[in-house]
């Protein structure tokens, strides 16, 4: 997902946004949170490839595409457990990032589920 977060954005017949609330839209009942994540680490190629990208600077292709390759899992997943639980949209969605071990991180994403009048 590389639209800005404070944009709604429609999934799965989901409307996910940043904020509290969704201009012109009753929200008729709060399902509670909803959450995905994935927990990923970086390869032996990679480490090498951006140490040397660092002597001359540069973005790190491949952290970059592994970074929103985790992204798009754990926003789907937060779909997924929000569909699950009956919502039809999620307010306050947010990502957050964690190191779990040296080399491995978890992306998060979540939100609160709620039940919109359609």
């Amino acid at each position: 997902m590389t639209e800005d977060l404070n944009q709604e954005h429609i999934s799965q017949d989901l409307l996910v946004v940043s904020t509290n609330d969704i201009d012109g839209v009753e929200i008729v009942d709060y399902v509670g949170i909803v959450q995905g994540s994935t927990v990923r680490s970086r390869n032996v190629g990679s480490d090498i490839f951006a140490n040397l990208k660092n002597l001359v600077g540069g973005e790190l292709v491949g952290y970059s595409k592994l970074l929103q390759t985790s992204r798009d899992q754990a926003y789907q997943r937060m779909l997924d457990d929000a569909k699950a639980k009956g919502a039809n949209a999620v307010v306050c969605f947010r990502f957050q990032t964690s190191t779990i071990t040296q080399g491995a991180s978890e992306i998060l994403a979540y939100g609160t589920g709620v039940k919109i009048k359609k």
